[in-house]
């Protein structure tokens, strides 16, 4: 079991939030911290894994934001790091639209579809926020999706970001291009580079004996005068203050409990944000059979089911020769390819790519299923708030909770769901503990911190509660022996 040896902070997590706060802290001084990571890796949802001889991202795998008014610090990140990256064009997916027969819907009956969608997708916003405003309008019917074409391209609007239909702050601020990562190193590198900054690291390896990998917290118990954490093995680690940067969907989970609980107004606001499940399955093929080239990166199945093995890339522009399709899925059947096995979701994907390409293609020889629902460090992919939503449920959910701080892409009011909100959330949520670690200070240094004292001395008898607390302020003031001795011991569950 680690010593119980009092920190200053403890970070739960090592995805980019936890990553990017933990740096905050130390450039600021604050080097007894301790990261306490789940799983056996940092990164979280940045994650690669070979496959098909090059590397592929099961999670966050685009930069999205490039080219605007303001430059996006996670394309910095990637700038100073030379990543390799491949810009992606989906303006031509409308026009790929196979039917299960395999003929491309016309161009036009596309297009037609298309700005349809779009119009009825911004009327029903604008219905939406007027019935927030005056609950006795009546919002007018508007036309569903029926037609396979439709569900498609419904699917495409909804399930995909798109800017026609609503303002993203990430575009507004940091332009409209998204960038593929393409690089041997992964998507990851940046978090190693990050870290490389403030952990001791040698040959590419973090050495840093405050990051702690396959430590996953289960208790957190706080009081006004700090917190310990309790995790699975059973370790006790305690501190001063939490920065909790779990995931919304593990945060919606049971597998880290408080004491004492969160209050209503917390949780209630943590149950209300959307968990987004997105699921990216590889496919290896012997030899190309889908067209490539200009406008063919992405290609788009008509289905008389929503979702169903919808949105297909090919990865020639990012790794040529390499015969690699992906398909995208989301939330209901992401859930339902993860329950069943590798085999039988080959050969739903093999029966969709013969609908599309004819009963002569090859199959595949290997297939890569994420399943980030069912992982219980993560529990989904990302945050996704309604858009005619309170910003009071952003705020609630990241609202302090005495010495809990919470951060992660779901606390960015602006850029939940993506890489740089995990990254910029975690840089703001640390700016605000080093705030209130300086009124501590400034409290203690005003003689606050031992009124209790001299009580105690009078009366000698203090409730068992009482006790603690005033213990609780001494220790709160000791060195901790971790950092004396250099045994400084780091969890994160975007994008």
């Amino acid at each position: 079991m680690d010593s119980p040896s009092r920190s200053s902070v403890i970070v739960i997590g090592a995805g980019v939030s936890g990553l990017s706060a933990a740096k905050v802290l130390v450039d600021n001084g604050i080097d007894d911290l301790v990261i306490l990571e789940a799983s056996d890796r940092i990164g979280g949802r940045v994650c690669k894994e070979n496959f098909g001889g090059v590397s592929v991202e099961l999670g966050a795998g685009w930069i999205v934001g490039v080219g605007g008014k303001e430059p996006n610090p996670v394309w910095e990140l990637a700038l100073k790091s030379s990543l390799r990256t491949c810009f992606s064009d989906y303006s031509n997916a409308r026009y790929n639209i196979y039917d299960r027969s395999g003929k491309i819907f016309p161009s036009g009956v596309a297009a037609d579809s298309y700005k349809k969608a779009v119009d009825s997708a911004i009327q029903k916003l604008r219905n939406q926020g007027e019935d927030a405003g005056d609950l006795s309008i009546v919002s007018e019917p508007l036309c569903t999706p029926k037609t396979p074409m439709e569900l498609a391209i419904d699917f495409i609007l909804h399930d995909f970001e798109m800017a026609e239909v609503e303002p993203i702050s990430t575009y507004l601020d940091f332009g409209e291009r998204e960038f593929l990562v393409a690089d041997e190193r992964g998507y990851e590198c940046l978090l190693y580079k990050m870290a490389e900054d403030f952990l001791f690291t040698s040959e590419g390896k973090i050495l840093d004996s405050r990051l702690k990998l396959n430590k996953v917290v289960r208790e957190i118990q706080h009081s006004r005068n700090g917190v310990t954490v309790t995790t699975e093995d059973g370790c006790i680690y305690e501190a001063n203050y939490v920065v909790l940067s779990v995931s919304i969907g593990v945060l919606q989970s049971d597998l880290i409990s408080f004491t004492p609980p969160l209050p209503g107004w917390k949780t209630e606001a943590i149950e209300k944000c959307d968990v987004m499940v997105y699921t990216k399955i590889f496919l290896k093929f012997p030899y190309k059979f889908w067209p490539c080239g200009p406008g063919k990166e992405f290609f788009i199945y008509a289905h008389e089911r929503r979702g169903y093995y919808t949105f297909w890339q090919n990865m020639e522009n990012a790794y040529p020769g390499s015969n690699i399709l992906v398909v995208t899925v989301t939330n209901g059947e992401s859930k339902r390819i993860e329950a069943q096995s590798d085999e039988e979701t080959m050969k739903e994907c093999i029966e969709v790519l013969r609908d599309m390409f004819g009963p002569d293609i090859p199959d595949a020889t290997d297939i890569l299923v994420p399943r980030w629902w069912s992982n219980r460090f993560q529990r989904g992919s990302y945050s996704n708030y309604p858009i005619i939503s309170d910003c009071q449920v952003v705020q609630n959910i990241k609202e302090p909770i005495g010495r809990i701080y919470f951060t992660g892409e779901h606390t960015s009011e602006r850029f939940n769901g993506y890489v740089h909100g995990g990254y910029l959330a975690g840089i703001d949520t640390s700016n605000a503990l080093l705030e209130e670690m300086r009124k501590d200070k400034e409290r203690k240094s005003d003689g606050q911190s031992f009124l209790l004292e001299p009580l105690l001395a009078l009366t000698g008898s203090l409730s068992l509660s009482q006790t603690e607390a005033v213990s609780g302020l001494h220790k709160c003031d000791l060195p901790t022996q971790l950092y004396l001795n250099g045994k400084l011991g780091i969890q994160e569950a975007i994008l």
